[in-house]
């Protein structure tokens, strides 16, 4: 299946409508919105700006209120995945992410759909190696990306711990600020926005 993954820096709804714009338009339908990575931080705010976001693009969500592992095993919450035109993964905690999607029907559905999009923390737990942004040092990710990890959000990050984090990587980084994207659609990469690679892309299947 073809596949579109979209890994945004940040600003979720707010910082990237001309990129959100296309997406929509590629993928018709309506937008499952994803929120858990936000679950410890405010959900409320998040899903605020979203419906905002809906308005001013014309778009229709559904937001899945999926914040435990309990949830992330819940097929309704699976399906209302598998039938939209895209999924919008969001929320800044990466690791909270990881532990609750992990080998359960949410993330299959996820890991199976035709678009996904992922924005800050939850874009750099999509990928495997994924930095964690508690030290800068590297984890185990959900891998829906492999070969390659993502610093978001890198204009907040000091000279001293983004080369930390370079001189502990064994896999290609990317620095993907806030408005920016790095994008796998099927077999070809693309950038949005101000991106800096250190090391190839890695090859798609």
């Amino acid at each position: 299946m073809a596949q579109q993954i979209v890994l945004q820096g940040g600003g979720a709804f707010t910082a990237n409508d001309e990129l959100d714009g296309r997406v929509l338009a590629a993928f018709p339908g309506y937008v499952a919105i994803l929120p858990t990575a936000e679950a410890f931080e405010n959900p409320d705010e998040l899903i605020a700006d979203c419906h905002t976001w809906a308005k001013r693009l014309g778009a229709t969500i559904k937001v899945c209120a999926v914040y435990t592992r309990a949830d992330a095993r819940e097929e309704s919450f699976a399906q209302i995945i598998a039938d939209a035109g895209s999924v919008y993964v969001v929320g800044d905690s990466p690791i909270h992410l990881r532990s609750t999607l992990k080998d359960t029907v949410v993330f299959s559905a996820v890991a199976n759909h035709q678009c996904v999009v992922a924005n800050a923390g939850s874009a750099a737990a999509m990928c495997d190696p994924m930095v964690d942004p508690r030290g800068g040092a590297f984890a185990l990710g959900l891998g829906l990306v492999r070969g390659i990890a993502v610093i978001t959000e890198s204009e907040k990050w000091s000279d001293d711990r983004l080369q930390r984090t370079l001189g502990l990587a064994n896999t290609s980084v990317a620095e993907i600020p806030t408005g920016a994207a790095l994008i796998r659609n099927d077999q070809k990469w693309s950038t949005d926005g101000t991106v800096i690679l250190h090391g190839p892309l890695p090859e798609t299947s």
